[in-house]
């Protein structure tokens, strides 16, 4: 007989199990991060490292609060964050769609597939000179960088996820009469929205690495520009400050991508 009793007990030994695993996970995230900062803290205060070349947390926070007081971090970070955002979704609309398009012809699939794999192998800050020499040294040239660093994985990986739908599935659409519009709509792109959920997450880090790369080089204001500015002048406090806040911009957009994959999955 189905005792409701006992399987109540086992969901909240299930519950509770899982949110202690939870609190541990959290609890050993954020010692392991106090001990790294205040062990880096240590050593450069003791001697152990060279304060001036590899700064420190103390000063880095004291930085922090110096730009923040004159508006200055914001300023740059807001540059660097529109830029990414821009590149990043243009990238995921033409990396999305043209997914979709080779899906749909075989024929040019087979056709572009060695170009796609030739450029996704070529690092695509090798280009940013050339892009530069193009557009000019203006936000143009930091946005195309960043939309190239990440559109050919886009491509790769959506269209990979969508020639690998369940076969079973489209065979019967197609029983039923269904042509490729229908295919595409009720099989492949509800199928895939976890792979392309994932290209985005990729695509985030890959976006901020062109924009950095792309200020690195004609940058006027933004993170990478700040990190440049500042090492030439040996304030490597500020460098830090600024990889820092990339770190957590990434982490952040990460986080963002995962919540709104999670509302549209729990949705659908």
């Amino acid at each position: 007989m189905y005792d409701i009793k006992a399987q109540s007990a086992k969901q909240l030994e299930f519950i509770r199990a899982y949110k202690k695993r939870k609190c541990i996970v959290l609890f050993s995230r954020t010692f392991l991060l106090i001990f790294f900062l205040f062990l880096w803290e240590l050593c450069a205060k003791s001697g152990i490292i060279d304060e001036f070349i590899f700064s420190c947390p103390s000063a880095i926070i004291t930085s922090a609060i110096q730009m923040l007081s004159d508006g200055s971090l914001l300023y740059h970070i807001w540059i660097t964050l529109s830029e990414t955002v821009t590149g990043f979704v243009i990238g995921t609309i033409i990396g999305t769609a043209a997914a979709t398009l080779l899906w749909w012809n075989k024929t040019i699939s087979d056709i572009l597939q060695p170009y796609l794999v030739v450029l996704n192998s070529l690092p695509k800050t090798a280009l940013a000179p050339i892009i530069i020499v193009w557009l000019g040294n203006n936000t143009s040239s930091i946005i195309l960088i960043a939309l190239l660093t990440s559109v050919i994985i886009t491509i790769m990986s959506v269209l990979q996820g969508f020639i690998e739908t369940d076969s079973d599935k489209i065979k019967l659409i197609r029983i039923f009469g269904g042509k490729k519009p229908q295919i595409l709509k009720e099989v492949v792109f509800p199928s895939n929205i976890p792979v392309i959920f994932n290209a985005l997450k990729i695509n985030i880090g890959l976006s901020f690495v062109g924009v950095i790369v792309g200020e690195f080089l004609v940058g006027k204001a933004g993170l990478g520009y700040l990190i440049v500015y500042s090492s030439q002048v040996f304030k490597l406090d500020r460098v830090m400050l600024s990889v820092a806040v990339l770190a957590i911009m990434a982490a952040v957009m990460y986080r963002i991508i995962t919540a709104v994959e999670n509302k549209f999955i729990s949705k659908h």
